[in-house]
């Protein structure tokens, strides 16, 4: 599932849309995770797009026009990308929607297993259901250690499943998670309440530095993510953990291991990051 780097990636590339007045808008496959709005053809064309904005794991693209503005609200699900195209390029199978600006590029959702969402918001965002409660940004000021030891507190459950909650910070997926647990020294199963606040300091440090490094590097590209130009992401070729079972530690030598978490594989080096004994 594409995480917050590949999500940011994608918005970037997104960025030489903004200004362009949109042409028109075809519907292909409407029936993703929820129905495409059918009112789009309609909505959509001689607005024009004023920004592109990332909140957690979605892309909010703003528009506006003379009957008046809105959200256009994506989410890339498990298999999902978005490609920035030529309009002539033909469509494949699952490409299932497009928004066709007056310069001649498209932006295209292709979505496989069809678990992205293409939703409209008439309001506010932090109105909406999808992100009403989300934590705070990982990269933004708001998220520190006095925040998330506090955040924490009343949870026992494994610190890995803590960072990836999205009430507690969002965007921390599954391969960020393992990566900055290890680079934290602290074990996947460690129960989020015990951590103490240098732990936290520490792993807020990683989180951060894990994320922009794999910003730097244009995501991670396992099985279908790549960016709106149709190039793949390379900081997969940076894990120290995640994906490597029985591989040596790159710190220590001692096979990588891996176990389920929240239904999760969880990948970690318990040599490295020593278990905690539960309280």
């Amino acid at each position: 599932m594409p995480e917050l780097p590949e999500v940011e990636t994608t918005r970037r590339g997104l960025l030489p849309l903004v200004g362009h007045v949109v042409s028109s808008v075809t519907i292909r496959h409407p029936r993703l995770r929820w129905p495409i709005p059918n009112h789009l053809p309609q909505t959509l064309p001689a607005m024009t797009l004023n920004g592109l904005r990332r909140r957690a794991k979605y892309l909010l693209c703003d528009f506006s026009g003379e009957t008046g503005a809105g959200i256009l609200l994506l989410h890339l699900g498990m298999s999902g990308r978005i490609q920035l195209l030529d309009d002539a390029y033909p469509a494949e199978k699952h490409d299932h929607f497009d928004v066709v600006f007056a310069g001649g590029q498209v932006l295209r959702l292709r979505d496989p297993r069809r678990f992205g969402a293409v939703l409209w918001l008439d309001g506010a965002e932090a109105d909406h259901p999808l992100l009403a409660s989300l934590g705070p940004e990982p990269l933004e000021d708001g998220f520190h250690a006095k925040y998330l030891r506090q955040a924490l507190a009343n949870k026992s459950l494994a610190i890995k499943n803590a960072i990836m909650d999205g009430h507690v910070v969002v965007g921390v997926g599954n391969i960020y998670a393992s990566e900055s647990l290890f680079r934290s020294r602290i074990h996947p199963e460690t129960p989020a309440n015990q951590l103490s606040l240098k732990q936290c300091e520490k792993l807020v440090a990683e989180i951060k530095l894990t994320l922009n490094e794999a910003l730097n590097a244009g995501g991670s590209s396992l099985r279908d993510f790549f960016g709106t130009n149709g190039l793949p992401g390379y900081f997969q070729q940076s894990y120290f953990v995640y994906a490597r079972t029985d591989e040596p530690c790159l710190v220590c030598g001692h096979p990588i291991k891996t176990m389920r978490l929240g239904q999760r594989s969880t990948f970690f080096c318990a040599h490295c990051q020593k278990a905690r004994v539960k309280s």
